[in-house]
């Protein structure tokens, strides 16, 4: 076993978790993520990125182990709708909230902040529109400059594309790469998408089945034999004029018989 990374943003020291006594949900994870990466977390349902993202954020215990950061983490949750109609301006500056003292109202400062964070997003426009009636896109993409606007050098998203047409899906991918690239921001993100982790992750975690783990450079570790196993399909890494694409071939008629199994 290796010693921690001090250079890392999160650090998981032989990290385990388990519902009941033997039933683990992750067990034996030793890793690092990376300053400065963008890291895609992929599996099937049920196999635990939920349960580790809250072991990240601190919402559960490990049952074995440690998660280790010296960096403040931002979370960014699936898409979701609110209870009260509150502005896009008024969501964003949510954000700000660990830096708003209890009887304090937000300040220009804090609204100054929320702009920013709009405006980098393309959404300044939207900053008085009531958040209910923007599009699926435009409400992830607020979600996103609220957690800028807390000031967290780590951003964890929960499928950040989940329930958006492909439109929107690069769109927020787009600005999420952005956003890394030009803060030096830490991200890690779930996603069921193969792909989505291909165009824009530096690095992968594969929750394999077993409580087993894979975890590397995403061009690497995303490779046909590992992708069967994590989802149980022949999926194909195809090349074409310059793109390179994840897929799940689709059989032609009368192609069975010549198929070869991977």
């Amino acid at each position: 076993m290796t010693d921690m990374n001090p250079t890392a943003a999160i650090s998981l020291l032989d990290l385990g978790y388990a519902f009941r006594p033997g039933q683990w949900v992750l067990r034996h994870y030793h890793l690092s993520f990376g300053t400065g990466r963008i890291i895609a977390i992929l599996g099937p349902n049920g196999r635990g990125k939920t349960t580790l993202l809250r072991l990240l954020l601190g919402g559960l215990r490990p049952s074995e182990g440690t998660v280790h950061s010296s960096q403040r983490a931002a979370f960014v949750p699936q898409l979701f709708q609110v209870a009260f109609d509150y502005s896009v301006l008024d969501m964003v500056i949510m954000g700000r909230a660990r830096r708003i003292s209890l009887f304090r109202q937000p300040g220009p400062a804090d609204r100054e902040a929320a702009m920013e964070a709009l405006d980098r997003l393309g959404l300044a426009a939207l900053a008085g529109k009531p958040f209910h009636e923007l599009s699926g896109g435009q409400r992830q993409l607020v979600i996103l400059a609220r957690a800028l606007v807390s000031q967290a050098s780590v951003l964890i998203l929960d499928e950040p594309t989940s329930a958006l047409d492909i439109r929107h899906q690069a769109l927020v991918l787009d600005q999420i790469e952005r956003l890394a690239r030009e803060q030096g921001l830490t991200v890690l993100f779930t996603t069921h998408s193969p792909q989505h982790a291909l165009d824009i992750a530096d690095d992968a975690l594969l929750m394999l089945p077993n409580n087993r783990h894979t975890y590397g450079p995403a061009s690497d570790i995303l490779n046909e034999d590992n992708l069967h196993a994590l989802y149980g399909v022949p999926l194909r890494r195809v090349y074409a004029e310059g793109i390179e694409a994840i897929c799940v071939p689709r059989l032609l008629p009368g192609a069975a018989n010549h198929a070869v199994s991977p």
